[in-house]
């Protein structure tokens, strides 16, 4: 299966090879998180990993800090994203392989960041630590360091993020269509185990992040990926959103992978609970 963005796991097993003797520059990044243990992924991480990887925290590493609007994972600003990709050995010509065992929902999050502050060679490894470990191939544990310091600078593509005082304005007539990654009980409101609001955006459609992979985690045929998406005319704007801006990339993804764009919006429902907790004022 040749997908640009999606690694299989023979192809890691080949650059890790290449690296191994002087060949190429190679960052792996072990993105398993647990929204419910957030020290889980870590403890995952130090167990047993990718030979190589190093681990990237979804609320250490790959948001920025929270406040009372943003939602629960902010983005990161580019000088933070820098800092920490330079602390994983990221240049400007490194191969990012990214990883977690949640299909998608984390890697896909890395992916999109490295993307959008301007880091185009990043895959997300097919059927991510399951598949690797399931092939037979060595694994480590511990912590491994970087060898050196990555010289690689953030730059944000500013076109690809919305915010809510982008949408909330033109919600009676929007020029996009808002799409909610979460999964169906919660985007109609049935349940709501996380945010302070049940529901979803008016106008918005659901399209579960889920659906993107199979049950073992690996990445669906193309003609599957283009069905998902054909309820929305080719030429709509779509606008992705889910909880908190991470398993929206999962979406964000599959719609890379079969050639149409769309933008995010980061803060997503708990950033839009927050707007409706605590209206702002004009003296705020």
């Amino acid at each position: 299966m040749n997908y640009q963005g999606v690694i299989e796991v023979s192809e890691l097993a080949e650059l890790q090879g290449q690296q191994e003797q002087g060949n190429g520059q190679l960052v792996i990044l072990d993105c398993r998180y647990d929204l419910a243990d957030t020290d889980a992924g870590d403890e995952a991480y130090r167990g047993e990993h990718i030979p190589g990887a190093h681990y990237a925290s979804l609320h250490r590493d790959l948001s920025g800090p929270c406040e009372r609007y943003g939602g629960r994972h902010p983005f990161p600003t580019a000088s933070q994203f820098s800092e920490f990709a330079r602390s994983m050995g990221i240049s400007s010509d490194t191969q990012v392989v990214v990883y977690d065992d949640q299909r998608f929902a984390f890697a896909a999050r890395a992916w999109w960041l490295l993307r959008h502050f301007g880091h185009t060679r990043v895959a997300i490894l097919n059927g991510g630590f399951t598949a690797y470990k399931n092939a037979g191939l060595p694994l480590a544990e511990g912590v491994e360091e970087a060898a050196s310091t990555g010289d690689f600078t953030a730059s944000a593509r500013a076109d690809e993020l919305l915010h809510y005082e982008d949408l909330y304005p033109q919600l009676d007539n929007p020029p996009w269509q808002l799409v909610d990654a979460r999964d169906t009980r919660r985007f109609l409101g049935n349940e709501e185990p996380i945010d302070p609001i049940a529901g979803h955006i008016p106008g918005a459609i659901n399209k579960p992040w889920q659906a993107v992979t199979d049950d073992e985690g690996f990445i669906k045929p193309l003609p599957a990926l283009r069905e998902n998406w054909q309820s929305i005319p080719a030429d709509d704007n779509i606008v992705c959103y889910c909880g908190s801006g991470v398993t929206a990339c999962v979406n964000l993804f599959s719609l890379h992978l079969i050639g149409r764009k769309a933008q995010l919006y980061p803060g997503s429902w708990s950033d839009w609970c927050a707007h409706i907790l605590h209206p702002r004022t004009e003296s705020a």
